[in-house]
């Protein structure tokens, strides 16, 4: 028998043995050089702590709240595209995890459930992710489909006007599927003389001419909070907040669209500052330690996103997979709170963490 996994990072490898290396490239893969993709991870190994001891730490809860939910911990389920090229359960399956670890998950538009598929599987807290299309009918109806169905909030991802170089997928010439929430509304059977047909669906719906205005048409239409998903900078951060965003994503689309673009963790603290409390700010890319999180709250993040970890828990043990990722993270992350000195999530402060451009200053 196999020995299981003891961290997140053991289940890239048993996804990439349980995939076809078309779907495994799909998922693992970044823009261009991939440059970002590995500056997602590395950026969070050059943030080291500063522990605190002789504090009572028998005890620690990890449990808060993001937009007014209770959740167990500081940890979402980001919105990743086709969970059943991973698994035949599909988003299903993740949801059901997600419920499990009383965690929110965030529901791609690219699923391959229904939106009401998903929502009828468990009692998960789900938010549901999207793009503003060309049409703008398809967006207001899918809206109003998550909204019916529960719901809680909208996810709208801004960071992709046109598709990212994603080379891998070019060269496997990656197939997407007819995606069941577009059914009767448009097709995802896209013809490419270019490679990804993914890229070709992409650049045949979504509006390069979206701009911040669109954000209050789609506040017009839905009673649910927006968070906007793909903000950098604080200029961004500034104007999400202006637009009437009830929460932030700190997020480069796990490095799949501008390469060389920043490590999320990086800018984080710039787009804490600039709200400056106003809004919740989350973050992903490159989370695979509890240690990350820790650092992710400590820099000033309500909560993080996780993404191709849970796909591959997905792709190599089903919904269980999912849990157990869900649960390492946890896990690690409540040796790492006992460890600091940080009972709760609230003890956990700027000052338990030292980035790299501290130490840069300090020994100037």
């Amino acid at each position: 028998m196999a020995e299981e996994p003891v961290n997140v990072n053991e289940y890239q490898e048993l996804a990439r043995q349980a995939l076809p290396k078309m779907y495994y490239d799909f998922y693992a893969g970044g823009a261009e050089d991939q440059y970002t993709l590995k500056e997602n991870v590395e950026a969070f190994r050059r943030i080291t702590f500063r522990p605190r001891v002789l504090i009572d730490v028998s005890k620690i809860s990890l449990s808060t709240t993001i937009l007014g939910y209770n959740v167990s911990a500081p940890i979402m389920i980001a919105p990743t595209a086709m969970h059943k090229l991973a698994h035949p359960e599909g988003e299903v399956a993740t949801a059901r995890a997600a419920a499990a670890c009383n965690v929110i998950m965030i529901l791609s538009y690219m699923s391959m459930c229904t939106v009401e598929e998903v929502a009828s599987s468990c009692d998960a807290i789900r938010f549901f992710q999207i793009y503003v299309y060309k049409r703008r009918d398809i967006t207001a109806q899918l809206v109003q489909r998550a909204e019916r169905s529960g719901y809680k909030a909208i996810v709208l991802t801004v960071d992709v006007p046109r598709l990212g170089k994603r080379e891998a997928d070019i060269k496997n010439r990656m197939i997407a599927p007819q995606l069941k929430n577009f059914e009767g509304l448009l097709s995802t059977q896209v013809v490419s003389d270019e490679g990804s047909n993914v890229k070709a669906f992409a650049d045949s719906t979504f509006d390069a001419s979206l701009t911040w205005k669109d954000v209050g048409w789609l506040r017009s239409i839905t009673k649910l909070p927006i968070l906007v998903k793909g903000v950098l900078t604080h200029e961004d951060a500034i104007k999400a907040v202006e637009a009437g965003a009830a929460g932030i994503v700190v997020s480069n689309h796990g490095a799949r669209q501008l390469d060389y673009s920043p490590a999320t963790i990086s800018v984080l603290e710039e787009v804490v500052h600039a709200v400056k409390g106003k809004v919740p700010v989350f973050v992903d890319g490159g989370v695979r330690r509890g240690t990350d999180v820790f650092k992710a709250l400590a820099l000033g993040a309500q909560a993080v996103l996780i993404g191709r970890p849970v796909v591959y828990g997905l792709a190599a043990k089903g919904e269980t997979g999912v849990r157990r990722v869900a649960e390492m993270l946890k896990d690690e992350l409540e040796l790492t709170m006992a460890l600091s000195g940080c009972p709760t999530i609230r003890d956990i402060t700027r000052g338990h963490v030292i980035t790299d451009r501290e130490r840069l200053h300090s020994s100037l």
